[in-house]
């Protein structure tokens, strides 16, 4: 097989998986017969680690969106008589993640060889850990399907190589693949969990918070889109009799998830899938699936594999790892504030609800920005929650932004709500100005000099249009006088749009009253 320096090599169709058997669309089956079955899922993750170089060899590791075959050398390529070299920064993002789990580290971790022929695979086995990985144990904590805190067990964290990615072509009704090697010897790390999980929400809810955890500790970038982060569910559905038994039903894995809304949808499609197979008396078989988004369906990859069919051995160009206890409490003491800790000191220290906590922390910038905000405005934690997540996080959704790139800095939001305590401004010229903010990065004072947006609180001045409004409103004023209440809101409404909302609510409300009284 050749490999040119900035092309993609051919491989022959079907090396891999062969032609993919689709799997028939399922009826929609009902609430009452979804209920008699548990589903089991467990997840198996792989990140690709944030380090200067591959995991074996000096190649750049900023491969993505490079030219094909571009980021490649003789170890990456497996070429005969090299030698891998393992990077040290690797190891130590394992290490990190696995203490961010609350994993136990191990003291001595060995690569192995993972014996398959992939056209991907150039050396014909992949550098992985079988027996003795890096990480072993651990849990993290979710909201499961019934509203409570669910541990999700992590089973094992390793580390081991990427293979390279095929890129299928069909061109004048020829099929060939083609080869980009560059992704080859990028470092991995794959997190396994028990099969803790009972929904396709649960599944998503998991990942959700594990890319966030490796975010946080700067261990991946997560970002599924870039390949950064794939993941295959591990499914099978049992009857209520089997799980009170300790049973199992048939498993099959979804490989190669590469986004959210993939194994929500993967994982809901099987569960349904397995279940309507069991009630029509059919037989499921273990194997190993692919999911086509566009149909919204899974296919047949191959049967799955079991460990024998690796053929597992200690690499033997690499020695054992011997992880010492010094270097695990020196990275120990890299660790940030998790998001947990980061979620509960938030309740705690600004008196947020659980859900505005969970939204803050979940992206570490945000949290971040809450911080500084309510740092610099010397205010209530509240008030700066609800500023951004409600037209910040609008905005940044507007333009796909991400919240350090926005134009209002922490310290000019805090002005703002300044201004809103001050009452120099009020909640409705407040989202005005904010808008203005977002637009042009100017400071909310200047915006509201600018555009003469302070707010009236003169009696005299709002006395006159008070009076203006009740003459041309007498039919709600009369019946307001008669006793509908609720009236004096439409009325008050009436004077804001006449002072263009600069109006001080307070004070209209007060004036209408005696006006209305008289």
């Amino acid at each position: 097989m050749r490999v040119s320096g900035h092309g993609l090599a051919p491989a022959r169709v079907g090396d891999r998986k062969g032609a993919p058997l689709q799997i028939e669309k399922i009826p929609l089956l009902n609430e009452l017969t979804m209920t008699q079955y548990q589903v089991v899922i467990g997840m198996e993750v792989h990140a690709q680690l944030q380090t200067a170089s591959k995991m074996f060899c000096a190649c750049d590791a900023a491969v993505f969106g490079a030219p094909p075959n571009s980021h490649v050398c003789p170890v990456c390529l497996g070429m005969p008589g090299v030698l891998p070299v393992i990077n040290r920064r690797a190891v130590e993002q394992t290490i990190r993640t696995g203490l961010a789990l609350a994993a136990e580290i191990a003291e001595t971790a060995v690569f192995a060889r993972k014996n398959y022929n992939y056209p991907d695979l150039p050396k014909g086995y992949q550098i992985s850990q079988y027996e003795l990985p890096l990480c072993l144990g651990g849990s993290l904590t979710i909201t499961g399907d019934d509203g409570r805190p669910k541990v999700i067990r992590v089973r094992r964290a390793h580390l081991e190589e990427d293979t390279g990615k095929s890129k299928h072509m069909n061109q004048n009704g020829v099929t060939y693949s083609l080869l980009d090697y560059n992704r080859s010897g990028m470092p991995l790390l794959e997190i396994v969990t028990e099969a803790d999980l009972n929904s396709a929400q649960e599944a998503y809810d998991y990942l959700t918070k594990l890319r966030t955890i490796l975010r946080y500790i700067g261990a991946s970038s997560g970002d599924m889109e870039k390949g950064a982060m794939r993941c295959e569910a591990n499914v099978s559905v049992r009857t209520l009799l089997q799980a009170a038994q300790g049973e199992y039903g048939v498993k099959v894995e979804i490989k190669n998830l590469n986004s959210f809304s993939a194994v929500r949808g993967a994982v809901e499609y099987e569960v349904k899938r397995h279940i309507e197979t069991i009630e029509r008396g059919g037989t499921l078989q273990q194997v190993t699936l692919g999911w086509n988004e566009a149909e919204g369906r899974t296919f047949v990859q191959r049967s799955k594999e079991s460990a024998h069919d690796y053929r597992y051995f200690p690499e033997p160009d690499l020695p054992p790892l011997r992880i010492t206890r010094e270097l695990v409490e020196q990275l120990r003491a890299t660790l940030p504030e998790l998001p947990d800790a980061k979620q509960a000191r938030f309740m705690a220290q600004y008196g947020l609800n659980l859900n505005d906590a969970a939204t803050l922390v979940a992206t570490q910038a945000v949290a971040a920005y809450f911080e500084a905000t309510v740092a610099a405005y010397g205010g209530a934690g509240r008030e700066v929650c609800n500023w951004i997540t409600g037209p910040l996080f609008s905005a940044m959704s507007s333009a796909n932004q991400d919240i350090r790139s926005l134009k209002v800095t922490p310290d000019n939001l805090a002005a703002l709500l300044t201004l809103l305590d001050r009452g120099i401004i009020n909640r409705n010229i407040g989202q005005r100005v904010i808008a203005t903010m977002l637009e042009t990065g100017q400071a909310a004072a200047d915006i509201v000099e600018t555009e003469g947006l302070a707010q009236v609180s003169d009696s005299d001045a709002l006395h006159a249009i008070v009076r203006e409004v009740i003459v041309a409103n007498p039919t709600e004023a009369t019946k307001y006088r008669a006793g509908n209440l609720n009236l004096l809101n439409f009325l008050i409404g009436q004077v804001m749009r006449a002072t263009r909302g600069k109006a001080n609510q307070t004070v209209v409300r007060q004036l209408l009253e005696q006006a209305l009284a008289e």
